[in-house]
Parts: structure tokens; C-alpha cells; sequence
């Protein structure tokens, strides 16, 4: 296996594919290529190509999580959020831009099951095991996606600058169907640079797990008022980051219907949070 370490965005963008994917800060990739569930020939580095730090509304895609939850101007929703993501020594390596793309913690996905992620015709988790899995959106998929920064950031209304465009944070994924089973819309060799982050005037993010900390959300919920518009978040009961229309679009499966009342509950209270 090769590093490659390019001296710019664009040419990290170009040296990505045919056998080679990107390096941030390795907390994601790390594991996945350990478990053969991504396969590599070349690493390309971002850490000296990738924006890092934050101006004003403006954060760089390759600020870690630590760096995110100790800054004061940044919105309480995103700090909230990276603060209770892993653990201190994963926040202090984790990028925002990683977090984003994080792959689902679905055992199935992950011990490398036919389940309809990796191009199979059914969802093993639907008809196995599937306490931590997704009570929305999940008609083809029921894996949980892990981040609590995109949930935040997704009630926030953030941006995105890439190597190739601008787009809605909420563009970024997409459930997935018969033709793509991708959750995220990147195209090949398109990095994240940037977030545009727009400053609420309240804004919470609330977590419910099964242990008081370093545990990924059963539920998270997100939310930032912007005057009388109040924008609602789900993490960990989702295939993808969802902006919450209504509760009454969950479709829990038999052994997980207990995550709908835990929404519920952390709905109401981040609604009474960030309340005027």
C-alpha cells in the first residue's frame, strides 16, 4: 500500500479512485480496510490539502471534533454534538468532513452480510437482530447512521463547498434505492472542503445511548430555532440524516418500537430548549 501525499485539493481529487481513497484523520478508514471491507492500493492524504479551523460561519472540512466542541462561537448544537461523539482520543483525530461519511454501524453491513447495502435483495437486520437499527425511512435499508455533527448540522441548515460544487448539507445523502445503494451523493473524487454554517439563535443537541458516554445515539435529536422556524434532526434511527417532518412517519420494527417514544421524548425536550 502507498501514501500518497498531493500538495493540493484538486490534486488530491484527481489521484482519488482506481485503487486509491482518501485519508483524513483514519478513525473511519482505519477499521474499514482492517476489515476488508474497503479495499485500497493508495492512500491519499488530506491533512495538509483540506481547510482546517474555523472563520466566523466558515468551518474547514478537516477540523477535528475536539477542536469543534471547544470553540465558543461555534453554534451549541455542533459543540453539544461533537462532545458526545466517541471518545476524547477519537474527537482529537476525528475530521468534520470523516464524520460526515461515516459508514452504518450495522453488524450485518459490517461482517459483510449479502444485506441490501452491499447489493443484496433483502435487509438481514429487518428479519434478525435489529434493537439499535432505523425506525424512519427504513422500507429497503434499517441501518442507523452514526454521526451526531451531521444531525446538528442538518437542523443548522448548513453548506457544503466541495473540489466540485456548493449544496445543501441535506443534499449530501440520499436513501438508498434498487440503483444506487450509495447513502451519500459525492461524486467520484469529490472532496468536502468546507461548511457554511449558519449562527441560530438557539440551538440544542440531545442523545440518548445505552451507556452515559463514547456510545453511538439510539437517538439523537437537533435542534435550531431561527426566529418562529424551529428545524428538527434525527442520528442513530435513521438510514441517513433526517429532518424530522413528523413522528407519525416512523416505522419502527418489532424490537426497536421503544426508540420511537425515546424521539418523542427528546423531541419535546429540544423543542422546549431552543423555545423563544
Amino acid at each position: 500500500m502507498k501514501l500518497l501525499r498531493p500538495e493540493s485539493a484538486e490534486a488530491a481529487a484527481a489521484a482519488l479512485g482506481n485503487g486509491s481513497v482518501a485519508l483524513a484523520g483514519g478513525t473511519e478508514l482505519v477499521p474499514l480496510l482492517r476489515d476488508g471491507i474497503v479495499q485500497a492500493e493508495k492512500l491519499v492524504e488530506l491533512r495538509d490539502v483540506v481547510p482546517r479551523g474555523i472563520s466566523g460561519t466558515r468551518i474547514g472540512a478537516g477540523t477535528t471534533l475536539a477542536e469543534l466542541e471547544a470553540d465558543p462561537e461555534i453554534p451549541q448544537a455542533l459543540r453539544e454534538a461533537c462532545s458526545l461523539a466517541a471518545s476524547p482520543q477519537l474527537r482529537s483525530m476525528s475530521t468534520l468532513g470523516g464524520n460526515l461519511l461515516q459508514a452504518t454501524r450495522c453488524w450485518y453491513w459490517r461482517l459483510k452480510f449479502p444485506c441490501y447495502l452491499h447489493g443484496g435483495d433483502v435487509c438481514n437486520a429487518k428479519a434478525g437482530q435489529h434493537r439499535e437499527h432505523a425506525i424512519f425511512g427504513n422500507e429497503r435499508c434499517a441501518s442507523a447512521h452514526p454521526s451526531d455533527p451531521a444531525a446538528a448540522l442538518l437542523a443548522l441548515g448548513a453548506r457544503l463547498h466541495t473540489t466540485a460544487r456548493e449544496l445543501p448539507l441535506a443534499d449530501l445523502y440520499r436513501l438508498p434505492t434498487d440503483d444506487d445503494r450509495d447513502v451519500t451523493a459525492l461524486e467520484p473524487g469529490e472532496l468536502i472542503l468546507e461548511l457554511e454554517v449558519p449562527q441560530p439563535e438557539a440551538s440544542v443537541y440531545l442523545k440518548a445511548m445505552d451507556r452515559a458516554r463514547w456510545s453511538f445515539a439510539l437517538v439523537g435529536v437537533a435542534a435550531a430555532r431561527f426566529g418562529d422556524d424551529v428545524r428538527i434532526a434525527l442520528a442513530g434511527d435513521v438510514p441517513i440524516p433526517w429532518l424530522l417532518g413528523s413522528l407519525d412517519e416512523a416505522t419502527p420494527l418489532p424490537k426497536n418500537a421503544y426508540k420511537l417514544q425515546l424521539a418523542r421524548t427528546l423531541v419535546e425536550r429540544a423543542r422546549q430548549d431552543v423555545a423563544a
